[in-house]
């Protein structure tokens, strides 16, 4: 199934990295999105949008979801 997205969609090899390098990482990959890191048990909305990528870091604020567009 094809993305409505535009540009890259996820970031698998950001599993494990920094997560305010992946913030980088993610907005320089694809500049139509707003990376944000979100600390482990948070609550999030829950909308899907094209110009969003939730950035998952545990206490030490390592990245460990795959971030994607959503």
């Amino acid at each position: 199934m094809a993305s409505i997205c535009q540009g890259k969609s996820s970031w698998p090899e950001l599993l494990g990295v920094d997560g305010k390098c992946a913030v980088e990482t993610i907005e320089k990959e694809n500049s139509l999105v707003e990376a944000i890191i979100v600390p482990e048990g948070s609550s999030i909305i829950e909308d899907f949008r094209c110009d969003r990528v939730w950035v998952w870091v545990d206490k030490y604020g390592i990245v460990y979801l795959v971030p994607v567009i959503g």
